[in-house]
């Protein structure tokens, strides 16, 4: 009991809030992005996996994670149902907070990511089905690959891989998998012939100011105490979403000549997404560098490659894959013990192989959350069915799914 610092454990309590808030907002950005009929159903996604994720993560999912590792590849269960997870430190993963503190602010990360892949099936998917997903990703995709990544023993994080806060854990998983999911439910109806303009586009703003101010939480608070390393990493934290903004916005008005807010906020999350797994290795110059690259990346794929192929409805791979992929590229160019002695050197600092380390560990991730998504969903669509009718479609899904609207009249 005495190993525990109360500055470092309120610390990550502050930054596991800052992260819960973050399904909220991301529900706000999302629900502003879908036409009326469809908002609530959309918000839904998030809230709902708040409670879901968060009961799964104290039941098994923790444990499948972090727990003692078997063979390098899956948690053992010796943590379900929280069992041995108390307050006494955890010196493998923290050992000057509560293991509670630290299993809680993992929770929040397991929590957004499987909301974050919901964007891509907006206003088509049953909730039942996405229930079940949901619960079945968060087993077979999440778990495994936070073990992987961040688990002691893990062996993408014994063959040395950088993840600072979840680029390839959270966005990479998610990014893919909601490309998968797009691919596999197919276009919206009416896709591409009528008018799908977001209903509410400051809903997508406030969303992205709660993401942002929540994203301190997720990345700052990876460092898992009060220390140097918690104000570097929010310092390129701030930048990179900056600085991803501006590339979104530059690129956005050179082929539409239009300043979008939409873009604006487009653009600070693939800032934010694609400093993520970097944010506690590298310098804030190359933070800034990340973050312009992160958003015209995410721009062009977004728009030239993705859009009007696939019916990825809110650009969840165009964002958070995408972003996940360049900000894991280029912690493995730019990454540097001087910031982090804990880390490595990237490609500038001398080292090239660990430019190759994250060219592994992305491919690797990248093809396993697609392979399992794509499983998933065949299994559910051949049990229960995975899309509403075309007449639930048309109504919408907050009259078909839930009952309810949005906005009504008196």
């Amino acid at each position: 009991m005495d190993a525990i610092n109360g500055a470092d454990t309120v610390w990550v309590l502050v930054a596991s809030a800052l992260v819960m808030l973050m399904t909220p907002g991301l529900a706000f950005f999302y629900g502003g992005l879908v036409r009326q009929k469809n908002v609530l159903s959309t918000l839904m996604h998030s809230f709902f996996i708040l409670a879901l994720i968060s009961v799964q993560w104290a039941l098994w999912g923790y444990s499948l994670s972090f727990g003692p590792t078997v063979g390098g590849f899956i948690g053992n269960l010796d943590w379900v149902g929280l069992q041995g997870v108390g307050i006494e430190p955890n010196a493998d993963y923290a050992a000057t907070i509560p293991h509670a503190a630290f299993m809680v602010f993992q929770m929040m990360f397991a929590v957004i990511t499987p909301a974050l892949i919901s964007g891509a099936f907006a206003e088509r998917k049953r909730f039942g089905a996405f229930a079940i997903f949901a619960l079945a990703w968060a087993t077979l995709v999440y778990a495994p690959v936070a073990h992987w990544v961040w688990g002691v023993g893990g062996w993408i994080r014994t063959m040395g891989a950088l993840d600072f806060a979840g680029g390839t854990v959270v966005h990479i998983t998610s990014g893919v998998s909601a490309l998968v999911c797009a691919l596999v439910l197919g276009k919206r109806l009416g896709y591409g012939k009528d008018s799908m303009q977001p209903h509410n586009a400051t809903l997508t703003l406030l969303g992205t100011g709660l993401l942002w101010f929540g994203w301190f939480g997720f990345n700052a608070g990876s460092s898992l105490g009060a220390n140097g390393l918690a104000a570097s990493a929010f310092v390129t934290t701030h930048v990179a979403a900056a600085a991803g903004m501006l590339a979104w916005l530059a690129a956005s008005f050179i082929r539409h000549r239009k300043t979008s807010v939409l873009a604006a906020s487009a653009g600070a999350v693939a800032g934010l997404v694609g400093i993520t797994p970097a944010a506690g290795f590298v310098t804030p110059m190359a933070a800034i560098f990340i973050g312009l690259s992160a958003g015209a990346v995410c721009f062009w794929v977004t728009e030239f490659v993705v859009r009007g192929r696939v019916d990825d409805a809110l650009d969840v791979f165009g964002v958070h894959g995408v972003g996940g992929i360049v900000g894991a590229l280029l912690t493995g160019v730019f990454a540097t013990k001087t910031v982090n002695a804990a880390g490595a050197d990237g490609l500038l600092y001398g080292n090239p192989q660990q430019l190759i380390t994250q060219i592994v560990a992305v491919l690797v991730v990248a093809a396993y959350a697609g392979i399992v998504t794509f499983v998933l969903l065949r299994i559910i669509d051949a049990t229960i069915g995975i899309r509403v009718s075309e007449a639930e479609e048309t109504e919408g899904l907050d009259a078909s799914q839930h009952g309810e609207s949005a906005y009504t009249t008196v």
